[in-house]
């Protein structure tokens, strides 16, 4: 398996584990979702919002790549996130549709994903304004490291609210 089919891979488990968490957590009252579990994002709600105000910035930072990735073109018309704690959608159904395209739009951008692109260097600012310059695979890695991170968070205020996510190993996409 190369460096791109490993990134749709993980693409793909990014999408599968997201629809898995959601579809658990659409089991739980809002009160439940919005209830501060001592997280480090607080609630359930909290922490789905960071992930994909996350990926949000990320997936903005990778639009400046200099092969200039067209498949990225629709994150033009949202605005950077300036806080990845806000709570940018109030409720799991607003939340699951931003979830949902920011996953298909990951789909589809991985797949146009070159292994030149992978040895470019990427330019951007972090949060806080600090220029970077990183390695853009290594760049890759972060971004979907971070969200099983997180996404591990929320499996685990999931299960301590009741609710079983199941199976959540990537070797369940592995032929």
């Amino acid at each position: 398996m190369n460096r791109i089919e490993q990134i749709v891979l993980m693409a793909a488990y990014n999408r599968w584990m997201n629809r898995k968490v959601y579809a658990a957590a659409a089991q739980l009252s809002e009160a439940q979702l919005r209830m501060d579990r001592e997280a480090f994002f607080g609630s359930i709600l909290g922490t789905l919002n960071h992930l994909a105000l996350g990926d949000t910035v990320w997936l903005k930072r990778f639009a400046q790549h200099p092969t200039g990735f067209s498949a990225l073109a629709p994150l033009e018309a949202i605005a950077m996130p300036r806080d990845l704690k806000h709570l940018a959608f109030a409720d799991l159904e607003q939340l699951a549709t931003r979830r949902g395209w920011l996953d298909q739009l990951i789909i589809d951008w991985v797949e146009t994903l070159r292994e030149p692109d992978l040895d470019q260097r990427l330019h951007y600012r972090n949060m806080r304004g600090v220029a970077s310059d990183k390695p853009f695979s290594s760049l890759l890695l972060h971004f979907f490291n971070h969200q099983t991170h997180h996404r591990g968070q929320v499996t685990t205020l999931l299960t301590q609210a009741g609710v079983d996510v199941g199976d959540t190993d990537l070797l369940a996409l592995i032929d």
